[in-house]
């Protein structure tokens, strides 16, 4: 059975199941990517039902078991996240080949991809902008190569007279400096791959909060998705240097910026205190036609 048929079966016939079954079946409904990557033992602890229970309802609804009821959802959800640029990317191994306009080919398939699932995503977009202005403070989470979206992020936030805190390895783990996250807190992580245990971790434990939680990520396969309110899944193919930086700069671009709109007045006279701070003489040379 495919996605749709599931969904499908599941609406026809949701008033026919039993109480505890249509409990599974609108979780599943509504929760399509935690079903894929959570392991059955946390589903069922999640709904407080049996893993028995969950192998019954996936074979009520025509799989050969929950394995193959996870299968289906995690291909379709990988399916609507990879970008078909991965069909194409550029063959650098060719001398004959430009490789600058290869990788800018690729690089803008990114940003495009990354667009796309920006929009598909309008009322995480939406909660995204609300917990940030509603928040008392603004936690951003990097490790490695996702720390440099992650302190851009805290870069805008500053900017915009947030309070903010940048959240990467140092002389505190991350578990020790999730210490200081309160319920009326909000984190953002970054998280490329390859994907980090202690930041799986940390995130977990501050999941057990009221902690608004949001990731930027590549994939619905990265564990801190099943931890987090709202996830941002952008593009990052690259044939070269592991992961490309450009879609998940990208999004933290865009969401910034929708963010400074609904602000409104508090956003501009943010961006014009950061203008004056620019044209500090005693820090900057003069600059005409400021850009910021």
């Amino acid at each position: 059975m495919d996605v749709k048929g599931l969904e499908e079966s599941i609406r026809g016939n949701l008033n026919e199941f039993p109480t505890k079954t249509r409990r599974v079946a609108e979780y599943i409904l509504s929760n399509s990517s935690e079903i894929a990557f959570r392991s059955i033992s946390e589903t069922a602890e999640k709904l407080s039902v049996s893993r028995a229970q969950l192998v019954r309802v996936a074979r009520m609804l025509g799989f050969s078991g929950y394995a193959d009821l996870k299968n289906t959802l995690k291909n379709k959800l990988l399916n609507q996240v990879i970008p078909s640029v991965l069909n194409s990317q550029p063959q650098l191994n060719k001398p004959e080949n430009n490789i600058a306009f290869e990788l800018c080919r690729l690089e803008q398939a990114n940003i495009d991809e990354t667009y796309k699932g920006l929009k598909l995503q309008s009322e995480a977009v939406k909660m995204f902008c609300e917990s940030a202005l509603n928040s008392n403070t603004i936690f951003c989470m990097g490790w490695g190569i996702s720390a440099l979206p992650a302190e851009w992020l805290y870069t805008r936030f500053s900017e915009l007279g947030l309070k903010s805190v940048l959240m990467r390895r140092g002389s505190l783990s991350l578990l020790e400096q999730s210490r200081g996250i309160s319920d009326d807190d909000m984190l953002i992580v970054c998280e490329l791959p390859s994907y980090v245990i202690e930041v799986t971790e940390a995130v977990k434990k501050i999941s057990s909060s009221r902690t608004s939680i949001a990731s930027i990520t590549d994939s619905p396969a990265a564990p801190v998705c099943s931890y987090s309110q709202m996830n941002f899944y952008v593009s990052d193919v690259s044939p070269v240097f592991g992961s490309s930086l450009i879609g998940s700069m990208f999004a933290v671009h865009v969401l910034t910026s929708l963010l400074v709109s609904k602000m409104g007045n508090a956003g501009r006279i943010a961006l014009e205190k950061q203008k004056q701070g620019l044209e500090d003489k005693r820090i900057y040379y003069p600059s005409y036609g400021l850009r910021y």
